[in-house]
């Protein structure tokens, strides 16, 4: 087994349901860095041993928000560092974060189930910057704004006339952007303006979040556009709050 393997899968230790199964927790308690390792372990192992540790903190009452919040996130977080500590490589990073990544889509019904609201009419673009390599945090964000009533759209543009084409594709109330790198600033500097200025809704809102929002966010100051750098729910409400209180016609 490859040396870069943390220490738990050197070891061939097990980190499916025993693992998470009755004694770590005391009731419903937080979900700590060690149960986020053994996530982090079982999504080196397998999409099927990633899946049994989620539904053992189900078990152990955690609602599926704050497993996306609690453990996913981190998680992911995690799987990042022991990338750049030379613990993963990329192929097994790449792995494990697929996985990750497929267990959003997998409990994605029952999440809109926790907590569904009515269709409020808005509709949201939530888009990538252009040739972006991960979208699993954008594609999160989706999941809470559906859940809040929005409509929503998700893309993940390969080059800038991909971002324009869905820029352009439809009405939308409000546009997302999630940035993770300093390759595109400039672009879209320059394009986002032009953009808002030809979309069909005048009173259209653009925000941008993600990786660099968190860690330089200065970089994103000569964006035309809302800065966000909070979690999921606290993006959702803060930008609903920010819309109009009557839903504008599109016809």
């Amino acid at each position: 087994m490859s040396p870069l393997l943390p220490e738990a899968l050197r070891q061939g230790g097990p980190v499916g349901p025993r693992l998470v199964g009755g004694t770590t927790f005391a009731g419903k308690s937080a979900i700590d860095l060690a149960q986020i390792q053994i996530l982090a372990q079982a999504c080196l192992q397998g999409l099927d041993a990633a899946r049994q540790v989620v539904f053992g903190w189900q078990r152990q009452g955690q609602s599926l928000e704050d497993i996306y919040l609690q453990g996913i996130t981190p998680c992911a977080r995690l799987l990042g560092d022991w990338w750049c500590a030379d613990r993963l490589d990329f192929a097994m990073t790449t792995i494990a974060s697929t996985h990750l990544q497929q267990l959003l889509y997998d409990f994605s019904a029952e999440f809109l189930q926790e907590g569904p609201q009515k269709r409020n009419g808005w509709s949201l673009l939530l888009m990538t910057e252009p040739g972006a390599q991960h979208s699993m945090g954008l594609f999160m964000l989706s999941e809470f704004f559906k859940r809040a009533g929005w409509t929503v759209t998700v893309g993940v543009p390969q080059d800038v006339a991909e971002f324009k084409r869905l820029f352009q594709s439809d009405w939308f109330d409000a546009v997302g952007i999630s940035v993770s790198t300093d390759r595109y600033l400039d672009a879209l500097a320059n394009l986002l303006p032009q953009l808002k200025a030809g979309a069909d809704n005048l009173g259209l809102r653009i925000f941008v979040g993600g990786p660099m929002a968190l860690l330089e966010p200065e970089c994103l100051n000569g964006i035309a556009a809302e800065l966000v750098a909070e979690d999921a729910p606290a993006t959702v409400k803060r930008i609903t709050q920010r819309m109009p209180l009557s839903v504008p016609s599109t016809s």
